[in-house]
């Protein structure tokens, strides 16, 4: 028995309902999405969402640095028209750091030239110093931390030697090496060695013990320990004490510039002030504040590239 299946003609549809149908009612039933009223998004309406988005992002990208900025022009002000204009405002610093930076690499003697011979002194002077402490101290700092017994042994030089005043080092510099250049080399050396040194023996000393078991079981050098095992892991805590240690050799190059002499950003703010020139001390101030802060940028950028775990500044 045959049992046959009757639709009414409401339900019964044409073989050509489907060709016959708007674009609008295709779409419809297609599942486009629909708005309050009914009716279907158009792709502005879509895009206008992202777009919100991204300015608020934007906004709160930008918007929390420069309310600082406003606030610290607006408390410079305020104390700049408190003291009598005896600390130049912010409108008269910018007017004299325009002039300044609209020649700085100018010479008028060896006691006399631009901004940017300064700083780029200091930044020789900071780059040899620096550079002779990574030399010494990465290594020393995987020693100690490979070695317990040699641990044991510099720790308590370490302890007593890192809280001494980089200034304090000066004098040993100027005594030993009989020029103000050498030393000041010298002073930023001894001050930036120590996070290192300490960062680096830190990183070797929390490496898994079972990565070294299986060193030990592989009967491998201490040389391919070392490049296989420890540098990557140490890497993340060696990177570390790089950008502190290029910190503490930006500070202390500007404070040993101002007892030497010579050419670099210290003895400019040192020889402003001799002049009383007071808005070039501001100048500087903001001029050491910014290479610092790309030094930081510099650094962040090469600690990211090389470890896998995000670095925040």
């Amino acid at each position: 028995m045959v049992s046959a299946v009757f639709h009414s003609p409401r339900e019964r549809s044409a073989p050509g309902d489907a060709l016959n149908a708007t674009p609008k009612s295709i779409a419809t039933s297609a599942g486009s999405t629909l708005s309050k009223a009914g009716k279907p998004l158009t792709p502005t309406a879509h895009a206008r969402p992202g777009a919100r988005r991204r300015l608020e992002a934007l906004l709160a990208w930008a918007l929390p640095p420069a309310l600082g900025l406003a606030l610290l022009i607006g408390l410079w002000s305020v104390v700049a028209s408190s003291t009598g204009q005896s600390i130049p405002g912010p409108q008269a610093t910018w007017a004299q750091a325009v002039e300044v930076f609209s020649d700085p690499f100018y010479r008028n003697g060896p006691n006399d030239q631009g901004v940017g011979w300064n700083v780029l002194a200091s930044l020789q002077r900071v780059a040899l110093g620096f550079g002779l402490a990574a030399l010494v101290g990465i290594p020393l700092g995987f020693v100690i931390g490979r070695f317990s017994f040699l641990s044991r042994m510099v720790n308590p030089l370490i302890s007593l030697l890192r809280p001494v005043s980089p200034l304090a080092w000066l004098p040993i510099g100027l005594l030993v090496f009989k020029g103000a250049n050498p030393a000041a080399i010298w002073t930023i050396f001894i001050c930036s060695i120590w996070p290192m040194v300490i960062n680096t023996a830190v990183g070797v000393q929390r490496v898994p013990q079972d990565y070294m078991n299986v060193a030990r079981v592989l009967n491998l050098s201490e040389w391919k320990i070392a490049t296989t095992i420890l540098f990557p892991a140490v890497l993340p805590y060696l990177l570390t004490g790089v950008r502190l240690a290029v910190g503490t050799a930006w500070l202390v190059i500007v404070a040993a510039e101002m007892l030497t002499g010579g050419v670099g950003i210290g003895f400019w703010v040192w020889d402003e002030w001799n002049n009383l020139n007071v808005k070039n001390i501001i100048i500087a101030i903001f001029v050491i504040g910014i290479v610092g802060l790309l030094l930081e940028w510099a650094l962040v950028k090469l600690a990211s590239a090389f470890t896998f775990e995000e670095v925040k500044s």
